[in-house]
């Protein structure tokens, strides 16, 4: 069995995956939040890094450069033996296009990325921070679009299933699951001890699939969320609450994952928009959402009332169903239009911003939805002596 160090934080987490270059030249390629959101992980053009969220320090960081510039059909051989190339540690470098945190212990999941990446992209590699050193390999037929830890299962997101293992020095199959196209790796799973839950789309377009893990005979639930494809999903602290959003980014949905009702309906804006993420807060009475539109919106779960309506709401069914809408109580502007994922601080009515140019923001709200940024930082500049 595989030891962990490190303590029990159950949420779920949203992610920023850059592709294989930073568009803004700083190496960052992947972004991705720890399941208390007290930490986030960066996957770097060489190597990783990771940070404490609030307040923001540098806590890791693994990464050089590469002795020589290998090419993917190279890396892909080392690791089939046919080079020296694997042995390398992150003192050479070496690109990691996704990065997954197990809480605040000693293990990651890393997947390859970039121009020059450190493992090939169809393979998860389980590094242990203590050892300084990968103790894990898992090898796929296809690329790795996503990761998901729990102390008990590792769960891997291809192009069209999800794999279930365990989380074992020798990691056995469990279940495969069948999805529709899958290329943003869309996956959240429910880390808490007591619920099992993992969500991912459905075969049918829009819908979401819900399946217990602990009990796998048990039919999976599914979810007619949107009638287009899904852009994001999240799922709360206990495992109670799934939020989606669809490619038009126009609606956040929230969901019972026992019985699969509606509980809310939730507008970003009028235009179409790419949601980057959507974070509850702790004890689930507050949602936020950024999108490509440079702002991040909060909304009320609690209390609905606290959310705004269109001045011409009160006309009821005589107007389209977008006048009845409920909107933001509160939303900051992010500059520049990058793209950026947002959670909350453990410190109420604050909400902290994780940019893809390198930027951090810590805004703070108060009841009436009042905005004000506390803070302004870049991360990438940053030392472990900071």
């Amino acid at each position: 069995v595989v030891h962990i160090v490190g303590v029990e934080f159950p949420s779920s987490s949203q992610t920023m995956n850059l592709g294989s270059a930073s568009p803004h030249g700083n190496s960052m390629l992947y972004c991705g939040w720890n399941q208390d959101q007290g930490c986030f992980a960066c996957g770097m053009e060489n190597g990783f890094r990771v940070y404490n969220t609030d307040p923001l320090k540098e806590k890791e960081r693994q990464g050089g450069i590469w002795s020589h510039t290998p090419c993917r059909a190279e890396i892909r051989a080392a690791w089939s033996g046919g080079s020296d190339v694997c042995l390398l540690d992150f003192e050479d470098g070496g690109g990691i296009g996704h990065i997954e945190m197990l809480f605040r212990c000693n293990y990651l999941a890393l997947v390859g990325g970039g121009r020059n990446p450190k493992y090939p992209p169809n393979k998860v590699m389980i590094w242990d921070d203590l050892k300084k050193k990968c103790v894990i390999d898992l090898d796929f037929t296809s690329d790795v679009k996503a990761v998901k830890l729990r102390r008990d299962r590792i769960v891997v997101v291809l192009i069209n299933t999800i794999r279930v293992f365990t989380f074992t020095q020798n990691p056995q199959q469990l279940h495969v699951f069948e999805t529709a196209s899958n290329p943003r790796g869309l996956c959240v799973m429910c880390p808490n001890s007591n619920n099992a839950l993992l969500a991912f789309p459905g075969r049918q377009v829009g819908h979401v699939q819900i399946v217990d893990l602990a009990n796998t005979d048990k039919p999976p639930a599914s979810i007619a969320a949107h009638e287009t494809n899904l852009s994001c999903i999240s799922m709360n602290l206990q495992g109670t609450r799934l939020a989606t959003a669809s490619e038009r980014g126009t609606l956040i949905r929230v969901f019972d994952t026992t019985t699969c009702a509606l509980l809310h309906e939730l507008r970003r804006g009028a235009g179409t928009a790419r949601i980057y993420c959507i974070t509850f807060n702790h004890d689930s009475t507050l949602l936020c959402v950024s999108s490509d539109h440079a702002t991040i919106h909060v909304f009320s779960l609690e209390d609905p009332k606290r959310n705004k309506t269109h001045s011409l709401s009160k006309a009821g069914s005589v107007l389209p169903k977008y006048f009845s809408s409920k909107f933001s109580f509160s939303r900051f502007p992010v500059h520049g239009g990058c793209q950026c994922v947002c959670a909350f601080s453990q410190e109420k009515n604050a909400v902290i911003a994780i940019c893809s140019d390198g930027s951090y923001y810590k805004f703070k709200f108060n009841s009436k939805g009042d905005c004000t940024r506390d803070q302004y930082k870049h991360f990438l500049e940053m030392t472990d002596g900071d």
